[in-house]
């Protein structure tokens, strides 16, 4: 059976290489976590060095299984992967997918890595794999990760209260972004304004 998704390589025009997730980058992934110690922020999924090799395990099972795609960041400008996104949840069916599973080195953070690794994914799924809408999900407490999906021009749904169990017991309530076909055109236009507009 064809896949929805096959594995490609993304490369933006100042920022980013997004690469298909491999075994081999497990050294580099957990430098990139080691920047800023991601691990803690308790509301992430970010693995720590002794739960990597699982973490790459589940994303490349998760692939293998389920249709999803991961990828790592790699910054253009000195090589180093900076961090991991995801096409999952895919729906092939229906042509709709989610992106997510995404963090990022603090010294990525608030550049424009990732605003044009949304551009890349986005482009693909909509001009590419001809999606009608794409998800984005992010817990209640990401406050941070909430601001950054609605200013890439995603709309907010709703919200998933008491969605899941979270690995330190608590309830997760999950907030529920999209973009729909016909919303695309506007939000390429406003990524592309925030990767040229000059920098405060």
């Amino acid at each position: 059976m064809a896949r929805f998704i096959d594995a490609v390589t993304l490369t933006g025009r100042n920022h980013v290489l997004l690469e298909p997730l491999r075994q081999e980058h497990t050294d580099e992934l957990l430098a990139a976590a080691a920047d800023g110690e991601l691990w803690k922020l308790w509301y992430t999924s970010v693995a720590s060095a002794d739960a990597a090799l699982s973490y790459i395990d589940k994303a490349l099972e998760m692939r293998d299984n389920q249709g999803a795609m991961p990828f790592v960041v790699r910054r253009k400008s000195d090589g180093k992967i900076v961090g991991t996104t995801r096409y999952f949840h895919v729906d092939a069916t229906n042509r709709r997918l989610e992106i997510g599973h995404t963090w990022y080195s603090k010294s990525a953070q608030r550049t424009g890595i990732n605003t044009e690794t949304k551009l890349l994914l986005l482009k693909h799924a909509f001009e590419t794999l001809n999606c009608i809408a794409v998800e984005f999900r992010t817990h209640w407490f990401n406050f941070e990760s909430r601001a950054a999906i609605a200013r890439i021009g995603a709309k907010q749904d709703g919200v998933l209260r008491n969605h899941q169990l979270a690995p330190n017991g608590t309830l997760r309530d999950t907030v529920v972004f999209s973009i729909v076909t016909s919303e695309w055109p506007t939000v390429k236009a406003h990524l592309r304004w925030l990767l040229n507009k000059p920098r405060d």
